[in-house]
C-alpha cells in the first residue's frame, strides 16, 4: 500500500467516525421542546352587577280624616229624610221619612267613599333595581402535548402556542419573559 493510500483510508475512516459521533450526539441530545397538539381554554363565568334606575310616577291616596264615613251617612240620612217626609201623608209620610233617612244615609256613605277614594295625589320616585351582566373570563388552557414520543396534558395559566419549551429534560411551565 502506498503512502497516499493509507492516508486516505485513514481520513476516510475518522470522518465516518466523526459524522457517526455527530449524529449519535444528535440522538442522544434532549429535545428543546415539547409539541403541542391540543389547547382547550377552561373558561369561568362572571356576573357582574349594576344597578338600574329610572323615575316611575306613583299615585298616593291622601289619608282620610273620616274612616267610618260619619259625615257621608249624617248628611245623606238628613237628605233622604227631608225628602222621604215630602212624599205621602199620614203615617206613609213616617214611614216615607225613615225609608229617605235610611236610603240617604246609605247614599251618603257611597258618595264619601268615592270621594274619599278619588282623593289622591301623585309623586315621581326614582326606582333602582340590579341587573347582572355575565361574561366568560379564562382560568387557563388544558394543553395537550407530544414530548419523547408519549401524549400528555397539562393544565396552564396561559397558551403555549405551538411548542413548550423543555429544560434539563422538563417542561418549563412558566411564560417566556418579554425583554
Amino acid at each position: 500500500m502506498n503512502k497516499s493510500m493509507i492516508i486516505g483510508v485513514v481520513m476516510g475512516a475518522g470522518i465516518a467516525t466523526a459524522g457517526g459521533a455527530i449524529a449519535g450526539y444528535k440522538l442522544l441530545k434532549e429535545p428543546s421542546y415539547a409539541e403541542v397538539l391540543n389547547s382547550k381554554a377552561i373558561t369561568k363565568t362572571v356576573k357582574i352587577p349594576h344597578q338600574e334606575c329610572h323615575d316611575k310616577t306613583v299615585v298616593h291616596q291622601k289619608p282620610v280624616q273620616d274612616k267610618n264615613r260619619v259625615a257621608g251617612k249624617a248628611v245623606g240620612a238628613v237628605l233622604g229624610g227631608v225628602l222621604g217626609h215630602q212624599v205621602g201623608g199620614g203615617d206613609g209620610k213616617k214611614v216615607a221619612t225613615v225609608a229617605g233617612a235610611v236610603a240617604g244615609g246609605y247614599a251618603g256613605d257611597r258618595v264619601q267613599n268615592n270621594m274619599q277614594k278619588n282623593d289622591t295625589y301623585t309623586t315621581v320616585e326614582n326606582v333602582c333595581s340590579t341587573t347582572y351582566e355575565t361574561r366568560e373570563d379564562i382560568t387557563g388552557y388544558d394543553v395537550t402535548y407530544r414530548f419523547k414520543g408519549k401524549e400528555s396534558v397539562v393544565r396552564l395559566a396561559y397558551d403555549p402556542g405551538e411548542k413548550i419549551p423543555v429544560k434539563d429534560g422538563e417542561l418549563v411551565l412558566t411564560p417566556a419573559s418579554d425583554k
